[in-house]
């Protein structure tokens, strides 16, 4: 029998964080507190520039006081540094984001860990990594993150379901990972590198993609009734959006299924606007 995937949209979720947002924003303004979110973004590099513009008018939105740092592609490492320690010390700024990636001088590990643990809103801090992974989660990485919030959404039940990553970055893999398991899942982290790779997504209740080449999962990967998360964000030959699933013929196999774009993209933007709002509360 066919299946045909429901569409797991986050607009509505995210219209609904946002007016929750907006409320939180109101009360931190009536108490002298406006949320502060700065940006280090270095160099042109166009995705770059798209992100960046996106969380700046979200924040805006609110009403947050949003600072965007733009430098040359050949700026220094330790002027950067400087930059993150002057918001480290700045009680108006809730949270730091540094736009990745950094060109070659510059040493990425350095950067992020020079950011004060708790305005580390992208939770890529070895502290808030480390937090999460002995199960007492504090800033979390933004795109996990906005997962388990959609799979909240849609009433996916996680519990004993059997889930595999596909994806073991810091940023998206083990996150991700770390969060199912805390959730009661049974979890694989699989890669590129995987031997039998489509078998092992195949035994998948619950399948999170996050291996940065397009359209490279297909039906052969999907357990009929998967939920499939699809976190690529690549282009085609024609420049067109698309994601690291085959979305045509997976949707046909898949219970549910995340659009690109429209799915966790928008979340990602979403939970670090949030976590900046924490912040900004916690220094009440």
């Amino acid at each position: 029998m066919t299946i045909s995937a429901i569409i797991m949209s986050s607009k509505n979720l995210v219209d609904k964080m946002n007016e929750e947002m907006q409320a939180m924003v109101k009360e931190l303004k009536i108490k002298g507190v406006i949320p502060g979110l700065a940006v280090l973004l270095v160099g042109e590099h166009p995705a770059s520039q798209t992100y960046v513009r996106n969380k700046q008018k979200r924040a805006e939105l609110l009403g947050f006081n949003s600072k965007v740092m733009r430098y040359p592609q050949e700026v220094s490492e330790q002027e950067i540094l400087r930059e993150i320690e002057q918001f480290n010390q700045d009680d108006t700024i809730h949270g730091i984001l540094v736009q990745l990636p950094l060109p070659k001088q510059i040493d990425p590990e350095k950067v992020l860990n020079a950011v004060n643990p708790e305005k580390d809103v992208d939770g890529f801090h070895p502290v808030n990594m480390g937090k999460l992974l002995i199960g007492q989660p504090d800033k979390l990485a933004c795109t996990p993150y906005g997962i388990m919030k959609l799979l909240d959404y849609y009433q996916i039940d996680i519990i004993g379901k059997t889930a595999v990553v596909i994806g073991r970055s810091n940023i998206v893999g083990k996150p991700m990972a770390q969060l199912l398991l805390m959730n009661d899942a049974t979890v694989t982290i699989a890669h590129s590198k995987t031997s039998h790779l489509a078998e092992i997504a195949k035994t998948a209740d619950i399948l999170v993609v996050a291996i940065g080449r397009g359209h490279f999962v297909t039906k052969e990967f999907i357990k009929p009734g998967a939920v499939v998360i699809d976190v690529g964000m690549n282009r085609d030959a024609k420049g067109k959006l698309i994601g690291d699933v085959k979305a045509d013929e997976v949707a046909e196999i898949a219970s549910y299924l995340t659009p690109v774009p429209g799915g966790v993209g928008p979340m990602t933007i979403t939970m670090l606007l949030y976590q900046t709002i924490i912040s900004a509360q916690r220094t009440i």
